[in-house]
């Protein structure tokens, strides 16, 4: 098991990463701020749903979900259709000119990352997204684990 100043270090290099999000933030064209971007690419990774299955997915409010999507529609880049089961419901859809847009931003991220990792060799590219990727999965797993009780003091052995 690593050293807990593997772990501080690690923590301070995460923190360095919201860096790196905002400067591919700032490379996103003004009509498409990363809310959007992340409306759009869950969208076409996980198919059409309901607005409140993409504010879980977002890991935001109602409220924030619901200007990410009436930014993206008024673009046209998705649909917002009535939900058979539930008229009242809306179901969103990726519509062509929205998957043309996710292209779009998906060139633009991929020359800029290759730009800034241009003197990495394909393994070390390969070996970091593995990385990423087992550090996501970890993660994951600590959400959806039951809450841990936090450590209280052994008081059986105290004497009243």
């Amino acid at each position: 098991m690593a050293e807990r100043r593997q772990y501080e270090e690690l923590a301070r290099q995460l923190s360095a990463i919201g860096a790196v999000k905002r400067g591919l933030a700032r490379i996103l064209p003004p009509e498409c701020p990363t809310g959007s971007a992340a409306v759009l690419t869950l969208l076409d990774r996980h198919g059409p749903m309901r607005m409140s299955r993409l504010a879980e997915l977002l890991s935001v409010d109602m409220s924030v979900t619901s200007r990410h999507v009436a930014h993206v529609a008024q673009y046209g880049w998705i649909d917002r259709s009535p939900d058979p089961c539930d008229r009242r419901s809306r179901i969103l859809r990726l519509t062509a000119d929205g998957r043309a847009k996710l292209a779009e931003l998906s060139e633009t991220y991929v020359r800029a990352l290759a730009g800034c990792l241009a003197d990495w060799s394909d393994e070390e590219v390969d070996q970091f997204n593995a990385y990423l990727a087992r550090l996501r999965d970890g993660f994951d797993d600590f959400r959806s684990a039951p809450a841990r009780p936090t450590h209280q003091p052994d008081t059986a052995a105290t004497p009243t």
